[in-house]
């Protein structure tokens, strides 16, 4: 059959041992399913303004619009996750779509059009495979149910492979309660991973890295003393704490300005934005002519740190 091209909408070049993955052609009919083939480009998918409430505005006359947009969109995560976060925001509103979730949802187009080309980079390992995970939450940044959004990235050296941008399915009390809710959850994709690589015959010999910039969520991940506080989320904290006391993982601090999970879980500014997405290895196909992993493509897509790297609290 040889070498695969072209799947399910998604184009596929290899160069040496790194891939890139698009969807050019689905971004673009797209855009003209949506009459939004000349329209002007965004810088961001979502703004940084506050989630709007449907009292508002009135509602759409025809939630058709509405449903094709966002449903299309959520193909097109497949490969980008840089929208991730305004797509699942688009989809909360699908059951009862207001006019001012159109406006929001009619950004993500303008936002495609200027990027039509961006795909993912899978770049190959040139060393022993480790699994990296980045998580972090939006506190209580549902407008409607309070509930909180969280998001993870989960790389396998430095090729992103696991993302995920959700509401929690619960409300949470307190930002901590939130936040180690999303570690447990980025957690769980971590071992996802690590068992299926083991059913494919890859060894990942190297411990779990979670990195996290809320220094109460690692120390509670580490601390045995139970504090009737933490009741309410015991289960998650025993989830993680397992894994710590086994060996299995490691959750480390990160500075903010390196959290690229942001871009899962709130608007951005563009500089912000721009710095992030090219964190989670989303781009033109040019940037892998510039080098494999111990060359240039370093300096176009910022490589996540190693645990020797970030700061422990």
């Amino acid at each position: 059959m040889g070498p695969l091209h072209f799947f399910l909408d998604v184009d596929v070049r290899r160069r040496d041992s790194n891939f890139f993955l698009s969807q050019t052609k689905y971004a673009e009919e797209l855009l003209d399913r949506a009459g939004m083939v000349s329209c002007k480009p965004a810088a961001t998918p979502i703004d940084t303004k506050a989630k709007l409430s449907s009292s508002s505005s009135a509602a759409v006359r025809d939630p058709s619009e509405y449903h094709s947009i966002a449903g299309a969109l959520q193909y097109l995560t497949i490969t980008r996750s840089d929208i991730a976060y305004a797509a699942q925001q688009a989809c909360l509103h699908m059951h009862d779509p207001w006019e001012c979730h159109l406006a929001i949802v009619k950004r993500i187009p303008r936002y495609i059009r200027g990027t039509t080309s961006y795909g993912l980079h899978l770049r190959g390992m040139t060393s022993t495979p480790s699994i990296i995970a980045y998580s972090d939450t939006d506190w209580a940044s549902c407008p409607y149910t309070r509930r909180s959004t969280f998001g993870y990235c989960i790389y396998l050296g430095n090729a992103l492979v696991s993302w995920s941008s959700k509401r929690q399915a619960t409300v949470s009390r307190s930002s901590a309660e939130a936040e180690y809710r999303a570690v447990a959850n980025a957690v769980a994709g971590c071992i996802w991973l690590r068992q299926l690589l083991g059913e494919l015959y890859v060894d990942i010999p190297s411990t779990t890295i979670a990195y996290y910039d809320n220094v109460s969520t690692i120390y509670m991940s580490k601390n045995p003393v139970h504090h009737r506080r933490t009741k309410h989320i015991d289960l998650d904290i025993h989830f993680v704490r397992e894994q710590v006391a086994l060996g299995e993982l490691h959750v480390v601090h990160v500075p903010t300005d390196q959290q690229f999970t942001d871009v899962m879980t709130k608007g951005l500014p563009t500089a912000t934005f721009a710095a992030f997405r090219s964190s989670l290895t989303v781009g033109t196909s040019d940037a892998a002519t510039v080098g494999g992993d111990n060359g240039g493509l370093h300096r176009v897509f910022r490589t996540p740190p190693t645990a020797h790297d970030a700061v422990t609290p």
